[in-house]
């Protein structure tokens, strides 16, 4: 898909997020040294409450020769120690133990500054609850490693598909992405999806320090700066399957928050071209 405007003009240039997003947070847990040069790809699967999915999803991506980085926010179900004993036994594995919940976005913006500084050229965003399938990995992969910038696993374009969801739930995924594309003037048709991946190059540029969004709003703002910042930003289809285990995070303040970020963009993007 074309891309309609320049790099370097990023939304929200020289507004930092805010400090009252991460409150006085506890120093995080170091994450232990690569003992081995890093894979081109890097899949960081951020948790919250997944002891019953992890090792299956790990396990998948692991098969297909992705290093990965698990991101825990101290699940009280005892997930970081799951995903300790995983990394005990393979040096393709690591963890970032976090101090409590503090956001998607947050713990993406935590894993992207690792990859970056460790070395990996691709980085995959991968739900750690079974619904991404590792079957898509490679071809979400070879399209963004393609496009030079963002390549999204697509549930709303020819092929791709959602398996498991009940239909109010349907109509909301989807009607959230009618209002992107709409308020933001965005190509893009599954915004939303949590399964991607971005190139080094695009991570470099973005400004991370500067994305506001800390929930499931940050997917739709990335797309958003990627797209100002003048990178390709590509869809591969995918088949999206709900949750066996476990439970959703997506609370409905969760989508209110999201709702209300797409606006504010929208409306610093009018104030902008004034």
């Amino acid at each position: 898909m074309s891309v309609g405007e320049s790099r370097g003009d990023a939304p929200g240039s020289g507004s930092a997020r805010p400090d009252a997003l991460r409150g006085d947070v506890p120093p995080q847990q170091d994450v232990p040294p690569q003992e081995a040069p890093p894979t081109e790809v890097l899949v960081v699967l951020p948790t919250f409450n997944e002891r019953l999915n992890l090792e299956k999803v790990v396990a998948g991506v692991r098969q297909l020769g992705h290093d990965v980085l698990i991101v825990d926010d101290a699940s009280p179900d005892k997930t970081g120690e799951l995903a300790d004993s995983l990394a005990a036994a393979d040096p393709g594995i690591r963890v970032l133990h976090r101090p409590r919940k503090l956001g998607l976005g947050s713990a993406y913006e935590d894993a992207f500054k690792i990859g970056l500084a460790g070395g990996s050229a691709l980085f995959v965003e991968m739900d750690a609850d079974g619904s991404h399938l590792p079957g898509n990995l490679d071809a979400i992969v070879a399209a963004a490693r393609h496009s030079g910038g963002l390549a999204i696993g697509s549930r709303y374009i020819r092929g791709g598909e959602v398996v498991g969801w009940p239909f109010y739930r349907y109509l909301l995924s989807w009607a959230a992405n009618v209002y992107c594309r709409l308020l933001l003037w965005l190509p893009t048709h599954d915004c939303t999806s949590g399964y991607r991946c971005y190139t080094r190059d695009l991570l470099t540029h973005i400004q991370l320090d500067e994305v506001v969004s800390q929930g499931y709003s940050f997917q739709i703002e990335m797309v958003y700066r990627a797209r100002r910042l003048g990178y390709q930003v590509v869809e591969t289809p995918i088949r999206f399957e709900d949750r066996v285990a476990g439970a959703s995070k997506v609370s409905q303040g969760e989508v209110r928050r999201a709702l209300l970020t797409v606006l504010r963009l929208s409306l610093r993007r009018w104030t902008r071209r004034k």
